[in-house]
């Protein structure tokens, strides 16, 4: 386990801290206890499949690019469907909570593998099967990776189910958001919106600027298969 800073965090512990505090609390308040811890600890929804189209920029151009970035931006938000799991009461650093196991490679490499065989059947008009499972990959990957920017929550177990341990980057400049279109109304939200937006869309903007005018300017992908 990584060393963590959140005061917040003291809070997920303290849902286990034996029978007779859990015994005081009725089931009602240890719900909105993960609920409100639920709603701190990861990048917007749509942040992630930003990072997931701007990846696809980067890979040879599809006839059926729209399906092809439409596949990859739903593989970089869907690692959060872990969050579910709070209502259930997987606990946060368990196997299934959440920046667990579907934010692992190896759920990144089972996802992109699903994806190819239910959606891309036949593939895609000009890209490879092997370049399309990749991107897939790379763009589920990258939720993890985000999810490491960040200053706060646990952090993430990329080698799930191998090893539960969870891992920070060194550099952690996005700030973790809230979930739910009321909290972004605070100060607060507006304020997580503006880190992601620099840190992010920026850095994707710039990556689908340079993409696109790679390839106009060599008539092909900039990143060949």
């Amino acid at each position: 386990m990584c060393t963590f800073r959140l005061p917040g965090l003291q809070c997920l512990e303290s849902l286990d801290t034996g029978p007779r505090t859990m015994a005081r609390r009725s089931s009602s308040s240890r719900r909105a206890s993960r609920a409100r811890l639920c709603r701190r600890q990861v990048p917007t929804v749509l942040t992630h499949a930003v990072s997931g189209i701007a990846l696809g920029s980067t890979f040879r151009r599809s006839v059926d690019a729209a399906r092809v970035w439409l596949a990859g931006a739903l593989c970089a938000a869907l690692p959060d469907v872990d969050v579910i799991g709070f209502r259930f009461g997987i606990r946060y650093g368990d196997l299934l909570g959440h920046r667990g196991f579907t934010h692992s490679l190896a759920f990144a490499a089972v996802l992109a593998a699903l994806v190819l065989a239910v959606a891309f059947p036949n593939g895609a008009a000009g890209l490879s099967r092997r370049a399309l499972w990749l991107y897939l990959f790379v763009a589920t990957a990258s939720h993890g990776c985000l999810d490491a920017l960040t200053d706060g929550g646990l952090g993430v177990a990329f080698f799930s189910p191998f090893s539960n341990a969870r891992y920070f980057f060194p550099l952690r400049p996005i700030r973790v958001s809230p979930i739910g279109l009321r909290a972004f109304v605070s100060r607060d939200g507006l304020a997580v919106l503006a880190s992601e937006i620099r840190w992010v869309w920026v850095p994707s903007a710039f990556v689908m600027g340079v993409a696109f005018a790679s390839r106009r300017t060599n008539g092909s992908s900039p990143v060949p298969p």
